[in-house]
């Protein structure tokens, strides 16, 4: 059994949720609708997961999650939310979060996510990115790689040569950990679902040249 808490301000979308995570065997342990809530809840029940919300009506979900892991430092964050900014995963996970799901994936990859990021992985699931007709595809992935900071780019050669996250992580000279929020950040900041795809997309367009 995985106890929850949830943090969203839309009473019938928490209150659906809460019914299907009953049914999957996970508990919830508290339903929280303003930012002050959470963290009290939080504090209180110390869960292995928090279902958090972006938009609160005292706040932003994002701005909390280093109070959320101060209170309980066991708890894995997982944003939930409807925002369809790229950005807003970034800022999450480099705040701490262990995963963000935008609510248009669907309930299965939501409850997949929860076990994840309970495992110790990191998680994100976003919308499929819609490409502009007459877009150039290489002009859009070269654009979209731009934002890699110098170690996403490190992480990124790893993947195309096919090393795992110890053998990135030894290589590197840091944690498995931080490998994976590496390797997860090139995966968002590329539109990818996973490292396979990340490889190709990078061989296909010229990012990386395969040893």
């Amino acid at each position: 059994m995985i106890d929850v808490v949830v943090g969203d301000d839309h009473g019938v979308f928490v209150d659906a949720l809460s019914t299907v995570l009953g049914q999957r065997r996970l508990v919830v342990r508290s339903v929280a609708h303003r930012a002050a809530d959470v963290r009290e809840a939080v504090r209180h029940h110390r869960p292995a997961v928090c279902l958090l919300d972006r938009v609160f009506s005292d706040g932003d979900g994002i701005e909390l999650i280093p109070e959320l892991l101060e209170a309980s430092p066991g708890t894995r964050i997982l944003v939930v939310t409807a925002d369809p900014d790229d950005g807003s995963a970034r800022k999450a996970l480099e705040l701490g979060a262990s995963g963000f799901v935008h609510k248009t994936r669907g309930v299965t990859a939501l409850i997949e996510a929860i076990h994840r990021v309970v495992d110790g992985q990191t998680v994100v699931e976003l919308p499929p990115r819609r490409r502009p007709a007459g877009t150039d595809p290489t002009a859009e992935v070269r654009r979209l790689a731009g934002h890699l900071t110098s170690r996403e780019w490190e992480c990124l050669r790893l993947v195309v040569r096919g090393l795992g996250s110890a053998e990135m992580a030894t290589e590197l000279g840091i944690s498995v950990t931080t490998v994976r929020t590496h390797v997860q950040a090139v995966m968002t900041k590329l539109g990818v679902h996973s490292r396979l795809e990340a490889a190709a997309l990078a061989t296909r367009h010229g990012l990386v040249v395969p040893a």
